[in-house]
């Protein structure tokens, strides 16, 4: 068995080419992608300011929300946790920085299976960040999707699965 790979370190928070280098900013981005595809919740929370705005209104229509960073994660878990597995690539960055804000457009491609079944989106996150203390930490994050393919029950599937997986390691039975 291979070990896995820890992600590359993050330049600490008073190193002054966190405010300005635009590979900070990427990293924090792409700290998305590993937390939930690595379904590592602690890393996931850290790359969130206290708040966050989210809207993926392009997947499933609902107006963006604004919710308690905690709150955000809480309501991924279930879906991540009845995946089966999940990859995020995510390319192209382009990334602006004005002072202790940046903005970053990337692409992705979100694979999502669970069993023999797949679902696929394409698209564009459009994330904005703020400098911490603690270096970049996303306050926004917006999910474009141009397109789809596969099974996209998956989703709700894997949601009611991850639940129930969630209820047992409770010990609440399921």
């Amino acid at each position: 068995m291979t070990a896995t790979p820890a992600p590359p370190p993050r330049p600490a928070p008073d190193d002054d080419r966190a405010a300005h280098d635009p590979a900070a900013v990427i990293e924090t981005v792409y700290g998305y992608a590993w937390g939930v595809d690595r379904r590592d919740w602690t890393g996931y929370r850290a790359i969130f300011d206290e708040r966050v705005r989210v809207d993926f209104s392009s997947w499933n229509g609902q107006p963006a929300t604004e919710y308690a960073a905690d709150e955000w994660v809480a309501h991924v878990v279930p879906l991540f946790t009845g995946l089966d597995a999940s990859q995020h690539s995510m390319t192209n960055p382009v990334v602006v920085i004005d002072g202790t804000t940046a903005t970053c457009a990337m692409y992705v491609t979100a694979e999502h299976i669970l069993g023999d079944r797949w679902f696929t989106v394409g698209g564009w996150y459009d994330d904005r960040l703020v400098l911490t203390d603690d270096g970049w930490k996303l306050s926004a994050v917006t999910l474009t999707i141009t397109w789809r393919r596969g099974d996209i029950e998956v989703m709700a599937d894997a949601r009611i699965l991850g639940e129930s997986r969630l209820r047992a390691e409770d010990g609440e039975g399921g």
